[in-house]
């Protein structure tokens, strides 16, 4: 089964995605240009292997509900993120306020 939960942060409206998999659940939150995923994300693969995608996305590890994700620190970050100030150690709901922020005030 699949989720779509709209999240209010900041003024802003992120979407939740929740995905139920045998043993396992995905989680992530995107807004703007980005997102945060549970552990499954592979931070390595989209800096290394789609570098060229620019992609701005951080992971949370440890994390079973979409509120989890977004009260967790981030454990990595992509080099598109930390361009755009998103580090390692900063809180889910900050990054994607940040996301969300960034994408609004283009225009």
């Amino acid at each position: 089964m699949m989720k779509l939960v709209p999240i209010d942060i900041d003024g802003y409206t992120a979407l939740g995605v929740e995905v139920l998999l045998p043993k396992t659940t995905l989680l992530a939150v995107t807004a703007g240009d980005g997102y945060i995923m549970c552990g499954a994300l592979d931070v390595g693969l989209l800096n290394d292997k789609l570098k060229d995608r620019g992609i701005l996305a951080g992971r949370a590890v440890g994390v079973k509900t979409l509120e989890q994700l977004l009260d967790a620190p981030l454990e990595s970050v992509t080099h598109e993120a930390e361009r755009a100030g998103i580090v390692p150690g900063m809180q889910g709901r900050a990054a994607v306020a940040r996301m969300a922020a960034m994408s609004a005030s283009r225009p």
